[in-house]
C-alpha cells in the first residue's frame, strides 16, 4: 500500500506543472509522454456452468488378442489320495460249473477206540468185607479190561466211562464204587428177614486216565450171594473217548 501511494505521489508531482501550464496558457501545447502502466487488477468472479454437452458415440468392441505360441508340459504331479470306493455292483450271474475232478487217494480208517464189559457172580458165599468184588464169569469183554483174579477193571483208552452193577441177596447189601481206592458212591439195601431174594442196582458216569482202576467193594454189609436163579452182574462201557 505505502508503495502505491508513493507511485501515485510521484505520478501527480509530473503532471502537475502541465495542469499549471493549461489554466494559464491560451495556446495549445504538444502532448505529453504516455504515463506508466498501471499495477495488475484481482481475479474476477467465477463465471456460470455452461450448458451440458452432446454425448459421445459409442464405439464397437475392441479386437481379440491373438493366442500365444504353446508352452512346454509341466512336470508330473505327485500321486493324489485313493478316492471313496464305489458303491457295490450287482451280484453277477451264476458262472457255468465246472468239470468234474478227478478221485482221490483212497484213506486208511483210524482205530475205533472202544472198550466194555460185563462179567456175572454166582457165588453162594458172601464177598470178603472191604475187598474189591471177583466177577469170575465173563459175559464180554472187548479189551480185555477187567481182570477176573483181582476183580477190578483197568481203563486203557482215557475218557468218560459209565458204570452199573445189578445184585442179587437175600441179606443187607451195601456197595461201594472205587476209582483208585477212593469211594465214588456207595448204594444200600436194607432190606432184612424177608422171604424172597431181592435185587439191587446203581450206576454212575466218570472220567478216567490211562492205567486207572475201578471195581466194587462192600462194607460190613454183604449179603450178595448168588444161585442159579439170581446172579450178580457189573458192566462198564466207554462213553466218550478223549
Amino acid at each position: 500500500m505505502v508503495c502505491f501511494c508513493i507511485a501515485m505521489g510521484a505520478m501527480l508531482s509530473l503532471a502537475l506543472p502541465d495542469l499549471v501550464t493549461m489554466e494559464t496558457c491560451t495556446s495549445a501545447g504538444t502532448p505529453g509522454l504516455h504515463g506508466f502502466p498501471g499495477l495488475p487488477g484481482r481475479d474476477g468472479r467465477d463465471g456460470e456452468t455452461g450448458e451440458k454437452g452432446v454425448s459421445g458415440v459409442l464405439s464397437g468392441p475392441g479386437q481379440k488378442a491373438e493366442g500365444g505360441q504353446k508352452g512346454e508340459p509341466g512336470v508330473k504331479g505327485a500321486v493324489g489320495k485313493p478316492g471313496r470306493s464305489g458303491v457295490r455292483g450287482d451280484k453277477g450271474s451264476p458262472g457255468p460249473e465246472g468239470a468234474r475232478g478227478e478221485p482221490g487217494e483212497s484213506g486208511s480208517a483210524g482205530p475205533l477206540l472202544q472198550s466194555a464189559f460185563s462179567v456175572a457172580r454166582g457165588t453162594a458165599s458172601p464177598p470178603e468185607k472191604a475187598s474189591p468184588i471177583r466177577f469170575t464169569t465173563v459175559i464180554t469183554d472187548v479189551n480185555k479190561d477187567y481182570n477176573t483174579e483181582t476183580g477190578r477193571f483197568r481203563c486203557r483208552v482215557p475218557g468218560t466211562y459209565y458204570f452199573v452193577y445189578h445184585a442179587s441177596s437175600e441179606e443187607r447189601l451195601c456197595l461201594v464204587f472205587k476209582l483208585d481206592g477212593t469211594s465214588l458212591s456207595s448204594f444200600c439195601d436194607l432190606t432184612y428177614g424177608g422171604t424172597k431174594r431181592q435185587v439191587s442196582s446203581g450206576g454212575l458216569a466218570t472220567y478216567l486216565k490211562k492205567d486207572q482202576e475201578v471195581w466194587l467193594e462192600t462194607n460190613d454189609y454183604n449179603g450178595m450171594t448168588g444161585k442159579p436163579e439170581g446172579n450178580s452182574l457189573f458192566s462198564g462201557f466207554l462213553l466218550n473217548p478223549h
